[in-house]
């Protein structure tokens, strides 16, 4: 009995010990069946993915059965089950649609496929990633349609980058449900409408970007509730309302920008004081008012700071000297200064500004001497414009301690005495602006060791002496403008060597004669050489500046007539009036396809006006003084040119016929008469010699003109 108990516990044991095996390797067989499955799905759904893109540069060619999906390139998988967890294409050049399989790829939690050339709209399927943290579709300029409110169940989404894209209407409202959200990045697209509230939900955010957008209304006061923001652009958009009194709660912020909008009202004068982890704070091109906030001095990180293009008033705090990591400072176009002898008191305080690298306060009304402290600013400046203002005073021969300028503006002030050669120091400039001043004396040679510039305004001034040969050591030199001085001499023929873009001398006291050298500048678009005493021919060769858009030449002593310049066909305004230039206006004047304004006006010019091209608008044209032209549309009101007589014309005919007729009869007669003489030629006399004699046999005289035979009839 026993041991049949025995025996029967055996079998049992064995039965169970069988039973759970065989349920352990079901189970195993059911997971890997499913493991297969889940990951033939993540396959096809990268395949249906790949069927609708192209790729020029071939970067999915591995995407095929000859490797495991994982490896294939830009697929990352996990290492457990081997699925999808990570696609990443940017950069490649993708040309397509974003497949709305690409939902099927459940375990997605990183899609970046950024800087392609995506079309269409971000397929609502995308939604279906729930476990997606970054998504980044930005710089896909046709990727269009709106943004889809599915990916609001993308709640594990931690970064959201859509800029650069072609998305429009509104921001969702939904995307206030992305709680674990921190980088919300939608710039550079078309989306209009108002700044969702429900964005003030995002309280993990730390960088948000609605930046060159058509948003418009006010920033709502939910914003203050995103406590962890650092970063809050909003510019270029029609954004309006006050400073966003929300921000000021925003301790965190290290970053404002509200740029180009339609901001109102006074800053809040405790600015610096209650955001002073700011490192960036641009609220230039709006509308505010008031006084610059002296509390700004306290914001002691501060590298960038643009206040430019809005309507304050007062005066530069002398305290900003205290923002030692101040490095790009723009007060420009305001209502700052009072024309007064200490607007400028501020630059001295600057030189503590060791990390300077921009300073433009331009268009104010600064008044004052322009002090010798300005040398003393950073060594690492780089741009300094203090243009449109009152500054008098000299320009301190210091400058030249400012070496790392590549941009001098003192335009439109009222600054005397000479331009210090030492200015020439400043190898690194790319442009230097002293137009409209009242500068005198000479252009030293010196600007010639500026290489690197592309830029020289000198115009409005009282400089004279002549054009430094110098400046052919300019290479770089696109754009000469030294109108309205007292120069003379010659252009130098060291400039046509240049990549010379526009040149303008005009208004001056240059003599001699326009070199053919000037077919050279190939690059040239505009030429003033107006007002001057330049003579003799215009050279044809300004016929091979075939970028010409505008030509200049009225008010010289050019004589001769108008050469051909036909191949300008860029040409859009001409004006060679108060010359002296002769004959016929040029026919292919009526053929330049663009030409708006011409000037031919108080020449000696004569004969027809064409009727054609710009002819046809009296509004466009000047040839009055030209006592010799006649013809042209009536609104010219010239005096019609004399018509050929018909009876002079049948005078000459009758004329011809006649001399044709006595013609034929002088040689009907010396025929006859030669016919009629008896002539033995001697042994051996040739046709030549009889030829010598003037002896024409009969036979070698055709009378075939019909005119001729009918006469003799």
């Amino acid at each position: 009995m026993d041991h049949l108990l025995m025996n029967t516990r055996s079998l049992f044991s064995l039965t169970y010990h069988a039973i759970f095996l065989l349920f352990l390797s079901l189970s195993i067989s059911k997971f890997s069946l499913a493991t297969t499955l889940s990951n033939e799905t993540d396959k096809l759904a990268l395949l249906e993915f790949k069927s609708h893109i192209d790729s020029p540069l071939n970067v999915l060619a591995s995407w095929n059965d000859s490797f495991h999906f994982c490896h294939w390139v830009g697929v990352t998988c996990g290492n457990k089950h081997q699925r999808v967890i990570g696609l990443d294409l940017k950069k490649n050049k993708l040309v397509g649609t974003i497949s709305p399989h690409i939902g099927n790829l459940s375990f997605l939690r990183s899609l970046n496929l950024a800087s392609n050339s995506f079309r269409g709209g971000i397929p609502s399927e995308v939604g279906y990633l729930i476990r997606l943290g970054n998504l980044n579709l930005s710089n896909n300029p046709i990727l269009g349609g709106k943004i889809p409110v599915n990916l609001s169940h993308c709640s594990n989404l931690q970064s959201l980058d859509l800029q650069y894209n072609d998305l429009v209407q509104g921001i969702p409202s939904e995307l206030g449900f992305l709680s674990k959200l921190q980088i919300l990045i939608l710039d550079n697209n078309r989306l209009s409408g108002r700044f969702p509230p429900s964005v003030g939900n995002l309280s993990s955010l730390q960088n948000l970007s609605f930046a060159y957008n058509n948003l418009e209304g006010e920033i709502p006061n939910t914003v203050a509730q995103m406590k962890n923001l650092t970063s809050f652009m909003v510019e270029i958009n029609h954004l309006s309302g006050v400073f966003p009194p929300s921000l000021y709660n925003l301790s965190s912020l290290t970053c404002i920008a509200l740029t180009t909008n339609n901001f109102t009202g006074n800053l809040n004068p405790d600015l610096g004081n209650v955001l002073q982890n700011l490192q960036i704070l641009w609220i230039g091109d709006n509308q505010f008012t008031g006084t610059i906030p002296v509390s700004l001095s306290n914001v002691s990180d501060i590298h960038s700071l643009d206040l430019g293009n809005n309507y304050f008033t007062g005066t530069i705090p002398m305290s900003f000297g205290n923002l030692a990591n101040l490095r790009w400072f723009g007060a420009f176009n305001n209502h700052l200064g009072n024309y007064s002898v200490y607007d400028l008191s501020f630059l001295s305080s600057l030189n503590n500004c060791s990390q300077l690298e921009l300073l433009s306060v331009s268009d104010n009304q600064l008044g004052g001497e322009l002090p010798n402290s300005i040398t003393n600013l950073s060594i690492q400046l780089l741009r300094l414009r203090l243009d449109g203002n009152s500054i008098d005073g000299s320009i301190p021969t210091r400058i030249s301690n400012l070496v790392s300028l590549t941009e001098l503006n003192l335009e439109s002030n009222l600054l005397t005495g000479n331009i210090p050669s030492s200015i020439g120091k400043l190898t690194n400039l790319n442009a230097l602006y002293l137009g409209e001043n009242k500068l005198t004396g000479v252009i030293p040679s010196s600007v010639g060791n500026m290489t690197q510039l592309l830029y020289l305004y000198l115009f409005n001034n009282s400089l004279e002496g002549s054009i430094p040969t110098s400046l052919g050591r300019c290479s770089h030199l696109q754009d000469v403008r030294l109108c309205h001085n007292k120069l003379n001499g010659t252009i130098p023929v060291q400039l046509f060597d240049l990549p010379l873009v526009q040149i303008n001398v005009s208004h001056n006291f240059l003599t001699g004669f326009l070199p053919p050298d000037f077919g050279k500048l190939e690059l040239l678009v505009a030429l003033d050489v107006s007002y001057n005493k330049f003579s003799k021919t215009i050279p044809v060769q300004l016929g091979d500046c075939l970028a010409l858009e505008t030509l200049y030449m009225q008010g010289n002593s050019f004589e001769g007539t108008i050469p051909d310049l036909s191949t300008l066909e860029g040409i859009q305004y001409l004006d060679l009036s108060h010359n002296n230039l002769s004959g016929q206006i040029r026919s292919y004047m009526a053929n330049f396809p663009v030409l708006q304004t011409l000037n031919l006006s108080f020449n000696n010019l004569e004969g027809d006006v064409p009727v054609e091209g710009v002819f046809r608008n009296a509004s466009a044209v000047d040839v009055k003084g030209n006592t010799g032209l006649c013809g042209g549309i009536q609104e010219l009101h010239l005096h019609a040119c004399p018509k050929k007589h018909k009876k002079h014309f049948a005078f000459k005919l009758i004329l011809a016929i006649s001399i044709a007729a006595a013609f034929c009869l002088t040689l009907r007669f010396k025929i006859l008469l030669y016919s009629f003489t008896p002539f033995q030629p001697k042994e051996n006399q040739t046709f030549e010699t009889m030829k010598g004699r003037n002896m024409i046999p009969f036979e070698l005289v055709k009378i075939s003109p019909p005119s001729c035979s009918t006469v003799l009839q």
